[in-house]
């Protein structure tokens, strides 16, 4: 969970604006939370747009408008329903974005592994093993250029790629840069990051349009 201050606010045509102090990770289509700046700024909203310019209206098609010579960052667009439009003013609030991927299962994973869980212990394990190799893949996606859902795989080989990255991060139990191992020496460093992880997860591969 993260949270963020708003600075500014705007309402204009039951379409509302704010913008943040700080450069933050959310994604259109993201569900936050709004608190501390006015009705009908507050509640739950969904992400429609972020805007890198100051939004003055709609057209005739309702399509959103904005002045291209006047750049603000950090901007967060979203639909509510207003009486009364708000001029860009200062505002006072906060902006609090939970992110949490759910692409894989630790049974997915388990599965991968082609083992059973012999403790209530290693349930956990792979319990966290999923929580952090779903946030992971998510995350780098996202820095990549990519717009995904947090509940559903965009595709078959970013579920195998998640999948993969939560068997490497069990398999290294116990260990701190490679898999657990028995043999004496040679072996070669096996990191959870792939070449063919990073294949199915389309990263280092920006988005581009």
């Amino acid at each position: 969970m993260a949270t963020f201050t708003v600075t500014f606010k705007t309402l204009i045509g039951n379409y509302a604006v704010l913008q943040t102090l700080t450069n933050t990770e959310i994604a259109v289509g993201q569900t936050i939370t709004v608190s501390g700046v006015a009705v009908p700024f507050n509640g739950t909203q969904t992400v429609y747009a972020q805007p890198q310019y100051q939004f003055i209206g709609l057209d005739s098609e309702g399509d959103l408008l904005y002045d291209t010579n006047v750049p603000i960052p950090n901007q967060i667009l979203f639909a509510v329903t207003g009486t009364t439009d708000v001029d860009r003013t200062a505002s006072t609030g906060t902006i609090v974005s939970t992110q949490t991927c759910t692409w894989v299962t630790a049974g997915q994973i388990e599965d991968w592994l082609g083992i059973g869980t012999a403790s209530a212990l290693d349930t956990a394990f792979l319990t966290q093993c999923a929580s952090a190799c779903n946030a992971f893949a998510y995350r780098r996606r996202q820095e990549a250029g990519y717009v995904d859902s947090l509940t559903t795989s965009p595709s078959g080989d970013v579920t195998l790629g998640t999948i993969c990255l939560g068997g490497a991060y069990y398999r290294n139990r116990g260990s701190i840069d490679q898999f657990a191992s028995f043999g004496d020496g040679g072996a070669v460093n096996v990191t959870g990051l792939s070449g063919m992880i990073k294949q199915l997860l389309g990263i280092d591969r920006p988005q581009v349009a």
